[in-house]
């Protein structure tokens, strides 16, 4: 079987970053200044921004780009950042 789009994002995410993919528990990729959860679906922002709650790092949702804006008015007012599926921030982090 191939890779999942979730994987697929986060690990080119994570290859441009520098870091490895986190596949276990967790937020999906921690640099030493990001925590970036993947979503791949819009109706699990929710999850993504929960996933993040607790780090200290700038948090990022990296989502699909036909989710983005979704992925936007929804973290708006939550000092959530956002990416797209190529790890360009489209939203910056508070």
């Amino acid at each position: 079987m191939g890779l999942t789009k979730h994987d697929r994002i986060a690990k080119e995410i994570a290859e441009k970053k520098g870091v490895e993919y986190n596949s276990d528990k967790g937020v999906d990729i921690r640099t030493s200044t990001q925590a970036i959860e993947v979503e791949v679906d819009a109706n699990k922002l929710k999850e993504g921004v929960r996933q993040l709650q607790g780090s200290s790092k700038a948090r990022y949702l990296a989502v699909p780009n036909e989710i983005v804006k979704e992925a936007i008015d929804y973290t708006t007012g939550t000092g959530v950042g956002v990416m797209n599926e190529h790890g360009r921030i489209k939203k910056r982090a508070r």
